[in-house]
């Protein structure tokens, strides 16, 4: 398949109002902001987009205003992992109906499938769709791990075009490239990692930390792509301590919290994840300061 994921794709938030609705006007604005910043992609309804804490309609309705919004500046990928093969196939038609680019699927959760099990789980997808699929492993949150081997039987059927790795784990991720062609996109989705990861011949990252600050995490990307090495380097550098930030909250929070502070307005996590304490927001705020952020 002629579909080539590459590039910084922020892993955007899910913008709240004040009534904990779904806000169309902070999605667009944070749209805004991340393409001025330079990204190659747009990804939502993910994991920091909070998927697992969204019914179908309001899914429907964050696709539908990311591509309103991007007008084809850049594609969009659309989240549409669930815990049965069932439903994921229904947010995948879902998701190719209104028009995606491409859809990204995590695993299964609090179920443990085999790896065979995924195999034919994954495959049943990639059937029911003409959109690309990119796998999503991130056994962290799911407990289910995509195999090197998994994942290279899974690169030979045609719409599987990659995966976005948030296992943390280097080694996986260099097995990830060795065993699969190179039109296959092997994608960073441990922020502190991108360099790591084109050094080892991935294609990029989905990073969350790109909601925050696009143009560093684009640096990365692309200094290395042009042969400056150091540059790359350096702007890894520059961008850890955000993804080390994480540690100071509950999963997804600090990213909204730090947009915020910025004053992009997209709210807090729905409950019952809670914004971080006076105290852990001002040190967030010296990490944003330090970065030339604030």
């Amino acid at each position: 398949m002629a579909f080539t994921p590459k590039g910084i794709i922020p892993a955007m938030v899910t913008p709240f109002d004040r009534r904990g609705k779904v806000s169309e006007s902070g999605l667009r604005e944070l749209a805004n902001y991340v393409i001025q910043g330079g990204v190659h992609g747009l990804f939502v309804v993910g994991s920091q987009g909070e998927f697992y804490a969204l019914d179908k309609e309001e899914k429907k309705k964050i696709i539908e205003v990311a591509l309103d919004e991007t007008k084809g500046q850049v594609p969009v990928y659309a989240g549409t992992g669930a815990i049965t093969t069932k439903e994921t196939i229904a947010l995948t038609k879902m998701a190719e109906d209104i028009g995606a680019n491409a859809v990204s699927v995590i695993t299964p959760f609090f179920i443990s499938p085999t790896q065979n099990e995924l195999y034919e789980h994954y495959l049943a997808i990639a059937k029911s769709t003409h959109l690309p699929v990119l796998l999503y492993n991130n056994p962290g949150r799911t407990n289910v791990n995509l195999s090197a081997n998994l994942v290279s039987r899974l690169s030979k059927i045609d719409n599987i075009v990659g995966i976005k790795d948030s296992s943390g784990d280097m080694t996986l991720t260099s097995e990830y490239i060795r065993k699969t062609d190179d039109d296959f996109s092997v994608l960073c989705g441990r922020d502190t990692l991108i360099y790591g990861t084109l050094l080892y011949g991935g294609k990029g990252s989905i990073a969350a930390t790109a909601n925050v600050a696009p143009k560093l995490v684009v640096e990365v990307y692309e200094a290395y792509a042009t042969g400056d090495i150091e540059r790359s380097r350096k702007a890894q550098a520059r961008l850890v301590p955000l993804r080390l930030a994480f540690n100071l909250g509950s999963f997804p929070v600090v990213i909204k919290d730090a947009l915020e502070l910025l004053g992009i307005g997209v709210g807090s996590a729905r409950g019952p994840i809670k914004s971080l304490d006076k105290d852990k927001k001002e040190k967030l705020r010296n990490i944003l300061q330090r970065m030339a952020l604030l």
